[in-house]
């Protein structure tokens, strides 16, 4: 029996839509390729392994509730590319939730209450430990929080020089309490954290954590460089590493 899906939950208020909540195992599979990419009708047969008819029965269902929309190929006008048309908001394990120790009291007290950390930060973490508890993943809204945030401290930090810019991160970091930056500027730009904020106390998941930060750094590049970025999280305390380390490039856009 294969594992179950979580459940995914979208919002489109821009067309009066309100919240939907995924949990068919076919759509899932759809909206899981869509996220990253537009893809024409054909490539999405491929790629679920179903019926044209049964990929075309669960577009028509997510069209419906506006979660996805398509445009005509501009070269074929006999096929269509198909697009998520509203925001991913998270998503919700349903299976049975398991305590994890950074949830516990003991752990509780020690942290929260004898550690010198600053007390915000710890609450942080303990909500977001206690969300991973319970399944509820709200990481595409810290991302996009991080968004903003990055765009609305831009003009504090700007340099037209790069690597001022970057000292200039590093140093609202380290005063703010965030964690310790290094920068390494290449074809990609390579920043590492240590003691970060976001995640240093979460449980080790096996997966990345600082959703927060990846967005902060997303808000802060592409007004930099006025264009698209895609940042990376490509090691994190949740995944055993004793830092936190993210690759920020410009963001491939398919064209046709």
């Amino acid at each position: 029996m294969s594992e179950q899906k979580p459940i995914q939950i979208f919002s489109n208020f821009n067309e009066n839509i309100g919240v939907n909540v995924v949990k068919s195992p076919v759509k899932l599979t759809i909206l899981e390729m869509l996220r990253d990419t537009e893809m024409e009708f054909d490539e999405i047969v491929t790629n679920t392994g179903k019926s044209k008819s049964t990929v075309s029965v669960h577009l028509k269902g997510l069209r419906e509730k506006g979660i996805i929309s398509y445009r005509v190929h501009p070269v074929d006008n006999r096929k269509k590319i198909f697009y998520i048309n509203s925001k991913y908001l998270g998503s919700v394990n349903i299976s049975e939730p398991k305590q994890i120790e950074e949830t516990q009291s003991d752990y509780l007290v020690k942290n929260l209450i004898e550690d010198d950390e600053e007390f915000s930060t710890l609450l942080f973490h303990t909500l977001k430990a206690m969300l991973i508890q319970e399944g509820v993943n709200i990481d595409p809204i810290l991302q996009s929080t991080g968004n903003s945030i990055g765009k609305s401290i831009f003009e504090k930090l700007y340099n037209d020089d790069l690597d001022i810019f970057m000292e200039n991160i590093s140093d609202f970091w380290q005063r703010k309490g965030l964690g310790r930056l290094t920068f390494k500027i290449g074809q990609t730009i390579k920043i590492t954290t240590q003691d970060c904020f976001e995640c240093k106390l979460l449980p080790k998941t096996g997966k990345p954590a600082c959703f927060l930060d990846t967005g902060i750094f997303e808000g802060l590049f592409t007004e930099f460089f006025n264009l698209p970025v895609s940042v990376i999280e490509t090691q994190c305390y949740t995944m055993g590493d004793e830092r936190c380390v993210f690759e920020i490039e410009p963001k491939n856009v398919k064209s046709y």
